[in-house]
């Protein structure tokens, strides 16, 4: 009987540590796992994200704090991450569809928050279309920036390319100070609603947008990634609402990344989703169901994975 006893007792032990075994097994561990992070300039939207995400990618997955790259934006994040200088990208969808053609090589985790444009004159400006931006000086943000990556297609879409006087590369304090002092006609800027900058220059009504209706169907024919949206009049103490261009943002990654990593690497961006929105506003809209929308990169196998689990 006591034989029978410690047999059955053997028996138990073993076939406990094989389950925790295989518990193990199903949870990767990612010790000296080192992650770096393309985001943008300092204190910018992908900036800001991107420390917070660093932080929660830390603390989830038990690493080393991931490095975030302080980069010009998405054109050159999407650089990075192609080249290995970088294993994770903040890159806008029109930057990410457009650099997918010529190299299959990229995919997504998620669908983070979405862009508006901005055209921006003075309120006193006889400027009220885009096409009556010909001849004028204008800034169309820093250098390899998304915002002069579309500020760019907008011109060739409206058949402005070379007409306007001239064109500078002004990052978002500079263009307004710029647009102020009367040395810019017009700037171009891509960001999240309101735009505090903007907002904060606007009390006065001294800033005016451009509704670029007539130019949508031509941009969207450019890239299918570009949608329509309204900037509500109250955003910046306008007189009417303005119809402007909404752009995506794609978390990117190489599909060369293992799939563990990439679907761990989701499982912390959403659970870490109210101190994103805690850091920036723009990151309320982080969530699961419009986290698949990225066409038309692929999802990577691993966030995939991830997202089907959510179904069960």
């Amino acid at each position: 009987m006591a034989r029978t006893r410690r047999k059955r007792a053997l028996a138990m032990a073993t076939a406990l540590l094989t389950f925790a075994a295989l518990l193990t097994g199903c949870s990767p561990g990612f010790a000296g796992l080192r992650l770096r992070i393309a985001a943008g300039n300092p204190g910018g939207v992908y900036d800001t994200l991107a420390q917070t995400l660093a932080t929660a990618w830390q603390s989830g997955l038990d690493i080393e704090r991931p490095q975030v790259l302080q980069t010009q934006g998405s054109p050159d994040n999407v650089t990075k991450v192609l080249s290995g200088a970088a294993d994770v990208g903040f890159v806008a969808a029109d930057v990410a569809a457009d650099t997918f053609k010529k190299n299959p090589g990229l995919r997504t985790l998620a669908r983070i928050h979405d862009d508006y444009l901005h055209i921006v004159v003075r309120t006193d400006s006889a400027i009220h279309s885009v096409t009556d931006l010909r001849g004028k000086r204008i800034a169309i943000g820093l250098p390899a920036s998304g915002v002069e990556y579309i500020a760019s297609r907008l011109l060739q879409a409206a058949e402005l390319t070379g007409s306007v006087s001239t064109t500078t590369t002004r990052g978002l304090e500079d263009s307004v100070k710029a647009l102020l002092n009367g040395d810019v006609d017009a700037f171009f800027w891509s960001g999240g609603l309101p735009t505090p900058l903007i907002a904060g220059q606007n009390d006065t009504k001294s800033l005016r947008l451009l509704d670029i209706a007539d130019q949508m169907p031509r941009m969207q024919t450019l890239n299918q990634v570009y949608g329509t949206a309204s900037i509500p009049a109250s955003m910046y103490n306008q007189d009417g609402p303005v119809t402007t261009l909404l752009v995506p943002n794609f978390l990117v990654v190489p599909a060369a990344m293992s799939d563990d990593v990439a679907e761990a690497l989701v499982r912390g961006l959403f659970d870490a989703r109210a101190e994103l929105a805690r850091a920036n506003p723009a990151a309320l809209s982080i969530d699961v169901h419009p986290g698949i929308e990225t066409q038309p990169i692929p999802l990577h196998p691993g966030a995939l994975r991830y997202y089907r689990a959510q179904k069960d």
